[in-house]
């Protein structure tokens, strides 16, 4: 009665979070040497927009490795494979673009108001 995938694909599911994982790290690099630029040249002189190549391609990597991992752990799950990309892609890309909004949101705001403004915890 049970559905058991004949070749679960665990090797895909692995690698889908290792991409993340490092393209995470790479744009977490990335966004903390944008914010030193930021704090010593001034954000004004910079160009800080998430269209920005370097921001971009990390990006890229996050959602690669995030729908990868998605797909191959639904499909690990006992879901179809179609089933799994038709319900894994568009989640990832959806989550992905509203992230990318957020984070061109926050870096806007931050080169219009600085980063004090962002401190949560300096109100307290």
């Amino acid at each position: 009665m049970y559905y058991y995938p004949s070749d679960p694909p665990y090797l895909i599911l692995i690698l889908g979070f290792f991409i993340a994982v490092t393209s995470g790290a790479a744009l977490g690099g990335t966004l903390k040497v944008i914010s030193k630029t930021w704090r010593k040249k001034g954000a004004e002189t910079s160009a800080p927009r998430f269209s920005n190549k370097q921001l971009v391609v990390p990006f890229i990597g996050i959602t690669i490795g995030t729908g990868l991992f998605l797909c191959s752990g639904l499909a690990i799950f006992g879901f179809p494979n179609w089933l799994a990309c038709a319900v894994g892609i568009p989640v990832t890309l959806l989550t992905c673009i509203l992230t990318a909004f957020q984070l061109g949101s926050m870096m806007t705001y931050a080169e219009s108001r600085g980063f004090k403004s962002l401190d949560l915890d300096s109100f307290s």
